[in-house]
């Protein structure tokens, strides 16, 4: 049994959020056979009940809060200092203290880092046999969001890809091995660092498909007769928000002329003020819901509309185990292990959008065949157990589960 430093940019449990879902399964993995120190974040002060759940199981722990309003105005001394901003906005002294003072008092024989800005907190540790999971190429993600804004947010954002970029590649030249969540995001990392192409690989992201499982008894969130169609996921993160306002104005008016009942529900946590504008008599914003899992069961269909997005994107995962027609942007799609059209659906424009949704809508027995088939699918591929096995080769093999399933 190892001791392992885990250090990740947001507490990760409970698995509500994308990369919470990756992180916290990634935790249950290395406890199984590890010791496991645990450095991490809070940025919402609702996740403070959950440090106790991890307290239990971990060897070490120390959690931060984190301000996110303070933590970007800190992160523009980036700007003067030539530093990504990233990093600036994940810095913190007391949690260096804590992985220095870690580090030499517990005999750490590995790191493991989720995402890059965590791994700063090793770089003054050469010889610590170091792990990253990138899970997404982040730096490439910031230069498509440069292409989608004006300046000097197009400015900003091109020169965070850039220097994120340089840190990536330093970092991945010192690890061991960094994983990356598909193929696609391992073949890019390749073509822009090519000097560590082969210490790279690709490590899936899973769903707990006992958890997202239809279920007989479980009550529908929608008034009857409506005609739901669900889009799940974190909206302050702008991707998100830009999947929903394009669907909402780019694609649900058309569809309501052939589905007066159709109703669009944006079912996730801390809206910003551009997602709760978009709220109306046909679309619902939630805000944090208890359970998503009634939303996407009694859906119409499922959308995910993005246009930026990098790696599978965990929301497509969790509908397809509901059983429902999942339709997203094939860039979306393309990472996803499944057959177009027949186990997910795939659309590139507005029009193409409304199409698949109309017709999934009207034929009711089709899309309980589609959604049927996705489950089958995320039942045979997406195991969290057999992705997050990649890195045993590494820290040794896994033997027991310690923390509790959602």
């Amino acid at each position: 049994m190892s001791n392992i430093l885990y250090l990740t940019h947001r507490i990760p449990y409970p698995p509500d959020k994308g990369d919470k879902v990756r992180s916290c399964n990634l935790l249950r993995h290395l406890l199984r056979s590890h010791r496991v120190f645990l450095g991490t974040f809070i940025d919402t002060p609702e996740d403070a009940v959950h440090i106790r759940t991890l307290k239990k199981v971990c060897a070490g722990l120390q959690v931060v809060r984190l301000n996110p309003r303070m933590a970007k105005l800190r992160s523009l001394n980036g700007l003067l200092s030539g530093d990504p901003l990233t990093l600036r906005y994940y810095r913190d002294a007391e949690l260096q203290a804590w992985v220095d003072e870690t580090c030499r008092t517990e005999q750490i024989d590995a790191a493991v880092v989720f995402s890059s800005a965590m791994a700063q907190y090793v770089e003054n540790k050469p010889r610590l046999p170091l792990l990253i999971d990138f899970v997404d190429v982040d730096s490439a993600k910031w230069t498509q969001y440069a292409s989608r804004h004006h300046w000097p947010m197009s400015w900003i954002y091109r020169r965070e890809g850039r220097l994120l970029l340089t840190y990536e590649r330093e970092m991945a030249a010192r690890s061991a091995r960094s994983f990356f969540v598909t193929e696609a995001e391992v073949e890019l990392f390749r073509e822009l660092a090519p000097e560590c192409g082969v210490r790279v690989e690709a490590m899936g992201n899973g769903v707990n498909a006992k958890y997202f499982a239809p279920a007989a008894d479980r009550p529908s969130p929608f008034p009857a007769g409506e005609e739901a169609v669900v889009f799940t996921g974190a909206m302050d993160y702008w991707p998100n928000v830009d999947a929903v306002t394009w669907f909402a104005n780019d694609m649900l008016p058309a569809l309501r002329r052939k589905h007066p009942q159709a109703r669009f529900y944006i079912v996730g946590r801390n809206p910003t003020p551009d997602v709760r504008a978009l709220a109306s008599a046909h679309v619902v914003v939630t805000g944090t819901v208890p359970d998503v899992r009634p939303y996407l069961q009694h859906a119409g269909v499922i959308v995910a509309p993005l246009r930026v997005a990098r790696g599978i994107q965990n929301k497509i995962l969790e509908a397809m185990a509901m059983e429902r027609p999942v339709i997203a942007s094939a860039d979306c799609a393309a990472p996803v292990d499944a057959t177009p059209g027949k186990e997910l659906l795939t659309a590139r424009s507005p029009h193409e959008f409304v199409a698949a949704i109309s017709a999934q809508l009207a034929d009711p027995a089709a899309a309980a065949a589609i959604g049927r088939a996705a489950r089958a699918r995320v039942l045979e591929r997406y195991s969290w157990k057999a992705h997050m096995s990649c890195i045993d080769p590494y820290l040794g093999e896994a033997t027991s589960s310690l923390l509790p399933s959602r």
